[in-house]
């Protein structure tokens, strides 16, 4: 489709659509003052929101580049979704030192707070810098990546810190798993599901070829994983029920240093923008920090109502047992996490967690 009848395309959907932070951000005078390629590679981020109008976000980073090259607009997308400035920069730390409301002695422990051992998790998104965005991947870029990733692999699985295995959704694979095995896997909540389902990862680019290029590394303990080939090239998390959130937060920190020290696997960063996501809803640190807590009382009515209108102020997300869009636990656990990503630090988001959760308790105990 022409550039104009594009452009054409967008101004109609952006008044239907006020909800599309992308169609919002669009700027037809910014547009042609770019060349023909980069036409083509801005009109490449917005192809999932325009296919789906109904999207909240409605673009994808296509290439590693893609947030410093397209700085107009990409700024006014980070600023509408995260409510910051648009000239706001980012700026990662993972130092716990200096961050304000924490104990004096740095430990976060949700035994202190008058609660169990309670299922912590804490996961980044990464890309590599020398490939491609999964958008714009080819089947041979993918199936290039998942081998490159396995110089990792093979490390951890050989540290006894670590061990485990990798287990690949590629056919072909040395370490191909068979379609029982990988539903056992989704099962148990290890492995991301077939992602040709989705309408928006299939209108961007992101689940084209699947599976090639896909699997997921599990720790002999299953508490550290990493998903290779979803809506970023990698998903890395830690997990872990206890009551210290440094745990899980400094594994994850050790873990990404680890990864990220060999050749060939250095991490996609922008200047201005800190981590680099395929979705600008995780751009900045990528990180999510959450735990499971049963609140019986304040989800009394079999909703997450009260928990929502508690969290909401407090700068907390609440979803279900089961992640977003599912239903809470019969005994009214709820999914709890900081909402931010950009414009905070991966340090001031574990804190808030354990702040929020402070708070949090406190108001089911007087419920």
């Amino acid at each position: 489709m022409p550039f104009e009848s594009q452009m054409d395309r967008i101004a109609a959907l952006k008044a239907d659509n006020p909800q599309n932070i992308a169609l919002q951000s669009f700027d037809p005078a910014y547009f042609v003052t770019l060349s023909e390629p980069d036409q083509a590679r801005l009109m490449a981020c917005l192809r999932s929101g325009v296919d789906n109008p109904d999207s909240e976000m409605g673009c994808y980073a296509c290439q590693p580049a893609d947030y410093d090259d397209f700085r107009s607009f990409f700024a006014r997308v980070l600023a509408r979704y995260h409510k910051v400035d648009e000239d706001a920069r980012h700026l990662n730390d993972w130092s716990l030192d200096g961050v304000e409301g924490l104990p004096e002695s740095g430990i976060l422990d949700l035994a202190a707070l008058g609660l169990p051992a309670l299922s912590m998790r804490v996961r980044v998104g990464r890309n590599l810098a020398d490939f491609p965005l999964p958008g714009a991947m080819t089947r041979d870029d993918r199936v290039t990546l998942e081998t490159r990733m396995m110089t990792a692999f093979d490390a951890l699985i050989a540290d006894p810190d670590y061990g485990g295995a990798y287990h690949s959704l590629t056919p072909g694979h040395p370490n191909q798993i068979d379609q029982a095995t990988y539903q056992a896997l989704v099962d148990d909540h290890i492995m991301f599901k077939d992602m040709s389902n989705d309408r928006y990862l299939t209108a961007a680019g992101i689940a084209a070829d699947w599976p090639f290029g896909r699997g997921c590394y599990v720790s002999q303990d299953r508490g550290f994983i990493i998903w290779v080939g979803e809506e970023d090239h990698l998903r890395i998390m830690c997990m872990e029920r206890g009551t210290i959130l440094n745990r899980v937060f400094e594994r994850l920190k050790t873990a990404l240093d680890k990864v990220s020290g060999f050749d060939g696997l250095t991490f996609a960063m922008s200047p201005d923008i800190g981590v680099v996501t395929s979705c600008p809803t995780n751009a900045g640190t990528g990180m999510r920090a959450s735990v499971h807590i049963p609140l019986p009382r304040l989800t009394a009515d079999g909703t997450d109502r009260k928990a929502k209108e508690i969290c909401r102020p407090l700068g907390l997300s609440v979803r279900g047992a089961g992640g977003e869009h599912t239903p809470i636990g019969a005994d009214g656990t709820v999914d709890i996490s900081p909402s931010a990503r950009f414009c905070i630090t991966e340090a001031e988001i574990i804190a808030a967690l354990y702040q929020g959760l402070a708070k949090l308790q406190t108001q089911e105990a007087q419920s």
